[in-house]
């Protein structure tokens, strides 16, 4: 018996010794973040109007109708009358407080509603971007405006299009 527990500690003992000795592990740590946003919402508010433009007779090019994002309206022209009520496309987004937001919104073809063949392009006045004050409600509203450009040979009628206006985060 005493022979036995002797090769029983010589076992142990050679198990010991030759089991692999860690080479200096190391532990590291690292933070983890993670940001969560809201979905943006985007709702028009108020359509785009530049009103009645009467064109003068003669033949002339290169004369522009605008409503700045501001609400500014020019109709200096002398090739022109503007008159009736006008006013700047409004939006309003909502999303994640303190976030930027990019606003996209191409130039917008009107077509003649009398002839589909009779264009004039409406080049955008866009803020670009701007950033929420809020989470949801109520939102940030912004403006849109935009001109065009007219000469003597515009064909009458009520030109329409459609705003394309996409927000996207930062």
């Amino acid at each position: 018996m005493a022979t036995q527990r002797r090769l029983m500690a010589l076992a142990a003992a050679c198990c010991v010794a030759c089991r692999p000795t860690p080479a200096g592990a190391a532990t590291q740590n690292a933070q983890v973040t993670a940001s969560i946003a809201k979905p943006l919402t985007l709702t028009s508010l108020q359509n785009l109007d530049l009103g009645t433009i009467t064109l003068k007779p003669g033949t002339w090019s290169g004369a522009t109708v605008a409503i700045s994002r501001a609400g500014v309206f020019s109709c200096s022209s002398t090739n022109l009358i503007c008159t009736g009520p006008t006013q700047v496309a409004r939006y309003k987004v909502t999303g994640t407080n303190k976030q930027t937001v990019f606003i996209t919104a191409p130039n917008v073809t009107l077509v003649n509603q009398a002839d589909s063949t009779k264009n004039l392009t409406l080049v955008v006045d866009n803020p670009g971007q701007l950033v929420l004050t809020s989470s949801g409600e109520p939102g940030v509203n912004f403006d849109l405006g935009g001109s065009i450009t007219l000469s003597s040979t515009a064909a009458s009628g009520t030109y329409q299009g459609t705003f394309n206006v996409t927000v996207d985060y930062q």
